[in-house]
């Protein structure tokens, strides 16, 4: 059969159709792969892009998680502290009671979450066996006690308080039906013993019974931020150490000692021994509780000649160049004198009735100045009332009162006797003699710099005084007051005070101590030193007190505060100093005491006539005492002869009365004596 043309057109046709179509199924395949490959390259990217992303927020500069993306009870992260400026910002948000840090950041007391166990009995299944298992999970549990509790027809019972978090959790996974928890904290004090009587305690409701626990109690309550103290725990522990070396050393039955800072009021440091572990106040003696640095009352001794020394140049009464008696003072019964190795001139200047602490001349001063002006200037100085410190334990000094203050009270109380002040006042009154002449209110509240000038070196030598301090003393006598407290050390009594470079000046003080019944006792003292360093800078007081020391073979059988107390000091300077961002300046040491020089006998003034033999208004008023006195004794005595006169006429005239009487007897008739029978 031929074929038409139309047949041949259509059969090519055919043909080409399987060409056709495999080319378009090649360019379909291949646009497919190039858009497989623009795909692959995006993703390409995109990995490599978040793989940088990833490695620079977690090698090369890690970023930390946001705080919404972290659990409540996780802590922030810390930053990077080196200086320990943070230290202290601790609160956990399970407790309400505010952490108590000192001036650094370290944690003085905080709050631990705890939980109290309690059980419905009603709701237990077998008493005993319950016991058994808590048994298991509180080793300390009495079994037989809870056994008994969980038997009780009862509702509530506790069955353990203060558990940890671990132990609730084993508790909590014995499934035991009836058995609850109660959240609760539990106040630790990590430093133990350190600054125990500054913190005191709480009771098992964490409220505040001692210490600033308990000043502090609302503030700690309702406030989560760490209470910042003024104490150094550093200073504290050299400090602690220090004095307990002593105290065992001269077998002292206790001790204090305090650091304050001059020119804030704040309290560096403040050591009372014996102490006890603050974590078991409940249990802790009463006699190591006891904060003998504000609580104490002690005869401050010769420690007071500086405020007698203060106030007579202060309030005019004498100058440096004066001069006063020496020779032992007979006054009633009693006679004011020195030591009876001491072999002083029988006229002192006023540099050298302190260097010497000479009884009778401080006495003399005191009489120059009056009872008047004496009280005046005790009470402006605080001596008389309590000594205003953010401790409920602080306590009122014992003073005489005014009706008793005569004569012989204004010479003892010269010299620190008839008195007993708490060592925390006479540091006090030590920083206002050498800081300029300024009376601060001490405090245990750190300011706001406290954390700069621990931690940066040397505290800022200008900084300024409080608002509310009062200044008592012109500049230019707390600069002779400083001169003359220097030369105590160099020259006086205080000589065992002495650190190398630190240019400490002080006075020392020995005191009777007085027993249960009155009286003082004999060779039983209180010694101490009261003492300014740097003297040529002066930022720190430091006072140190050591209770009933015994002699040593180092001493020669002395228990003054010269052989002792004043030692002790110098060791606590030496190492605290540095500490404090204090070193020791030797290579200026020639121009520094010679800035500090005062001589023993300075040269009297032209136009000026010095008090001393033939012009001693002390020796004048003492002379007018004495002739009262005799009046007043001669008075006395007179009353007391015409009452025995009239006793022994009334005597003679009961006899006379007895016999007439018995005259009057011996005439009446016998009366009959009654028969037996």
């Amino acid at each position: 059969m031929n074929s038409t043309p139309h047949d041949r057109t259509a059969q090519g046709t055919q043909a080409s159709s399987p060409i056709t179509g495999s080319l378009r199924t090649i360019m379909a395949q291949h646009r497919m792969h190039a858009r497989l490959l623009v795909v692959a390259g995006v993703f390409c990217v995109l990995f490599s892009a978040i793989g940088i992303k990833l490695t620079v927020a977690t090698i090369i500069r890690p970023m930390p998680p946001q705080q919404q993306q972290i659990a409540p009870q996780v802590p922030p992260i810390p930053k990077s502290d080196p200086k320990g400026m943070i230290a202290g910002d601790v609160a956990l948000p399970q407790v309400h009671r505010a952490s108590i840090i000192d001036r650094t950041g370290q944690v003085l007391a905080m709050s631990l979450p705890v939980a109290q166990v309690y059980a419905n009995p009603q709701e237990m299944i077998d008493a005993a066996d319950a016991a058994h298992r808590l048994k298991g999970a509180l080793p300390t549990l009495d079994e037989a006690e809870t056994r008994r509790r969980l038997s009780l027809n009862k509702q509530f019972v506790y069955l353990a308080r203060d558990i940890s978090p671990a132990q609730e959790l084993a508790i909590n996974n014995l499934g035991i039906p009836g058995v609850y928890f109660e959240p609760g904290e539990r106040r630790r004090y990590p430093m133990g013993r350190v600054a125990a009587q500054i913190l005191g305690g709480v009771d098992i409701d964490d409220h505040g019974v001692a210490g600033v626990e308990r000043f502090f109690d609302k503030r700690l309550d309702g406030d989560r931020t760490p209470l910042r103290l003024s104490v150094d725990v550093r200073v504290q522990n050299v400090v602690h150490d220090e004095l307990q070396a002593a105290m065992d050393t001269f077998q002292a039955i206790g001790a204090c000692a305090i650091v304050m800072d001059v020119h804030t009021g704040e309290i560096i440091t403040m050591v009372s021994l014996p102490d006890y572990d603050a974590n078991d106040f409940g249990h802790a003696s009463p006699d190591s509780r006891f904060n003998r640095a504000v609580t104490g009352m002690y005869e401050p001794g010769s420690t007071f000649k500086l405020q007698t020394t203060a106030m007579a140049l202060q309030e005019g009464i004498a100058h440096i160049w004066d001069r006063f008696p020496s020779t032992p003072i007979k006054i009633g019964r009693f006679t004011i004198s020195d030591m009876k190795n001491d072999h002083f001139d029988p006229w002192l200047t006023l540099p050298e009735v302190m260097a010497y602490s000479s009884n009778p001349a401080a006495a003399h001063i005191a009489l120059d100045a009056g009872s008047a002006r004496q009280q005046a200037w005790l009470r402006q100085m605080g001596f008389f009332s309590r000594v205003p410190i953010e401790l409920p334990e602080a306590g009122r000094p014992i003073i005489p009162s005014v009706a008793n203050w005569g004569v012989s009270t204004t010479m003892t109380v010269a010299f620190g006797h008839g008195v007993a002040e708490p060592p925390l006042s006479i540091v006090r009154g030590t920083a206002a003699t050498a800081n300029g002449g300024f009376l601060l209110r001490p405090t245990l509240v750190a300011s706001a710099a406290a954390s700069a000038d621990s931690t940066d070196g040397a505290p800022d030598a200008a900084q300024t005084v409080p608002p509310d301090a009062e200044r008592l003393i012109s500049a230019a006598n707390s600069d002779i007051l400083r001169r003359i407290l220097r030369l105590d050390v160099t020259k006086g009594t205080g000589g065992k005070a002495e650190s190398p470079g630190y240019y400490v000046g002080g006075k020392t003080g020995t005191a009777e101590k007085i027993g249960p019944h009155g009286g003082y006792l004999k060779h039983v003292n209180v010694s101490a030193f009261t003492g300014i360093f740097p003297m040529n800078a002066p930022h720190y007081a430091i006072y140190v007190m050591l209770d009933s020391p015994k002699p040593t073979a180092q001493t020669h059988g002395w228990t003054t505060a010269g052989w002792n107390a004043a030692p002790t000091a110098s060791h606590m300077i030496t190492r605290i100093a540095p500490m404090l961002g204090l070193f020791p300046d030797t290579q200026h040491e020639a121009t520094i005491e010679a800035s500090l020089a005062i001589p023993m006998k300075p040269a009297v003034p032209r136009g000026y006539r010095a008090l001393g033999p033939g012009n001693d208004p002390g020796t004048a008023r003492l002379h007018e005492h004495e002739r009262e006195s005799a009046a007043a004794t001669a008075a006395r005595t007179h009353a007391t002869a015409r009452t025995h006169a009239r006793d022994a006429a009334q005597a003679a005239q009961l006899a006379g009365h007895a016999q007439h009487a018995a005259n009057d007897r011996s005439v009446l008739p016998a009366r009959p004596v009654p028969g037996r029978g």
